[in-house]
């Protein structure tokens, strides 16, 4: 494939980028003892985009043949030209290291057929529903994507990738006395069946989905207002992917967002080190080549406390002066790139646990994404919090529920006192939903930080 599409570009003028691109995705869905849905969709065609006189056009195909490709180079570079008349600012890209050769981490050999997968999302969800009388509703989905992807680029990109990503999501509602609790449990990686598996099994998700909603009906609340918290590694993900990660996407830098014009400012605590790295190894995000054809490589966003780069494609790259690091996506081919985070987390540091709770007299344990939640460009946030516990006189105490957290995500990170040792990217199995779906993840350590609690009173 890669020999066609270097054939094509040699007789094409000016910057062409040729993306050819296969997807299976593989869904399975049970819901309250019945299978619900069981698919296996096959999309594949080629994505080509040209740059002209500084204006950008874009063509999908499904004729990934000679003729094929070559015509939409013709409609691509035609809608560029047309564009470029009435686009004031000309798109310029940067230098890059551009991906060659293949680049695989994905090995198929073992992996399940349908019928053995749906086994295991039938043999959950019953699991569910046998684990306490409580249980009123009971959900187990399986996604699963599987893509191959060639990207040639007339300036030297030849790249031949391919991956998997698996998810498991699994919900349980329990009822009692008039009251409805529901608790989700998630699981995604870039890797095999085994790796999702070895890193938590859909059992232990389903026991711990219908532990926390029965713990929930008996769960009183907590009073709002400012506390000392502890986050657990996903909501420190939540928190860098939605409340600062998006702020440092350049397209949204050069919209206004509250990271603009602060490179080399202190904008959280020195305890505080932010990566976003496609090529963390198993994280969902995974990207070891991006959609430019740019070689995935971390970007430290914050260091020690100091805004230090954006996340760019080459065309924003090239606007700031930087260096792009492969955060260019595209879902499908049908898809043109835009700027996506890949695996956003803040660096584990050198604190216990134990003794980050010790030390503390009034406040609340966090854990895990609830139902609901909102950030934007201010870096203004609030989630909901799927497990919440008050820390008493440095003892862990009863569970309380209907938590949220809100604030400013750059002063919450200014108030972090201490960072654990610990380390987990815990927001694998869900997309990112900028304009199109991606995979991403993000996670970090437990963070000791001040943050505003808002929730139901009794």
């Amino acid at each position: 494939m890669l020999d066609l599409l270097r054939k094509v570009l040699a007789g094409s003028s000016g910057y062409v980028e040729i993306r050819r691109h296969k997807r299976v995705q593989t869904a399975v869905d049970a819901r309250n003892g019945a299978l619900f849905r069981v698919e296996r969709k096959t999309q594949a065609g080629a994505g080509v985009r040209c740059l002209v006189d500084g204006c950008w056009g874009f063509v999908s195909t499904t004729e990934v043949t000679e003729d094929g490709l070559r015509k939409a180079i013709s409609e691509a570079q035609e809608a560029a030209r047309a564009g470029s008349l009435l686009r004031r600012e000309k798109a310029v890209l940067a230098p890059a290291k551009l991906a060659k050769g293949d680049l695989e981490y994905y090995n198929s050999v073992g992996q399940p057929g349908i019928a053995e997968i749906i086994g295991v999302v039938m043999d959950t969800e019953r699991r569910m529903r046998e684990r306490s009388p409580l249980v009123v509703g009971s959900i187990v989905r399986y996604n699963q994507y599987e893509d191959e992807k060639y990207i040639a680029a007339s300036d030297g990109a030849a790249v031949h990738i391919r991956d998997n990503k698996p998810s498991f999501h699994i919900s349980a509602t329990c009822a009692r006395d008039g009251k409805l609790e529901m608790a989700t449990e998630t699981c995604g990686v870039t890797g095999s069946w085994k790796d999702l598996i070895r890193k938590a099994s859909p059992e232990a998700l389903a026991d711990k989905a219908v532990e926390l909603a029965v713990g929930k009906l008996d769960a009183g609340y907590a009073p709002g207002g400012l506390y000392t918290v502890i986050l657990d590694p996903m909501l420190v993900g939540v928190l860098s992917h939605e409340a600062i990660g998006h702020t440092v996407e350049a397209d949204f830098v050069l919209s206004g967002s509250a990271a603009r014009g602060k490179i080399g400012q202190k904008v959280a605590s020195e305890l505080v080190t932010m990566v976003d790295d496609g090529t963390l190894a198993g994280a969902s995000g995974m990207v070891l080549a991006d959609d430019e054809g740019v070689a995935g490589q971390p970007t430290v966003i914050i260091d020690k406390g100091i805004l230090r780069e954006y996340l760019h494609d080459r065309e924003t790259a090239a606007s700031f002066g930087a260096e792009p690091r492969g955060n260019s996506r595209a879902f499908t081919y049908r898809d043109q790139p835009i700027i996506r985070m890949t695996n956003t987390f803040i660096q584990s540091g050198s604190g216990n646990l134990d003794q980050m709770i010790a030390e503390i007299d009034h406040g609340l344990l966090l854990k895990g994404l609830g139902q609901g939640g909102q950030a934007d460009s201010t870096a203004e946030f609030m989630f909901g919090v799927a497990e919440a516990y008050k820390i008493s006189h440095g003892k862990v105490g009863q569970m309380v529920k209907g938590i949220s957290i809100s604030g400013q995500a750059f002063e919450v990170l200014q108030s972090v006192d201490a960072v654990s040792s610990d380390f987990e990217m815990a927001m694998g199995a869900g997309h990112c939903g900028k304009w199109q779906p991606a995979k991403v993840d993000a996670g970090g350590p437990y963070l000791r930080c001040r943050v505003t609690i808002g929730g139901q009173h009794e």
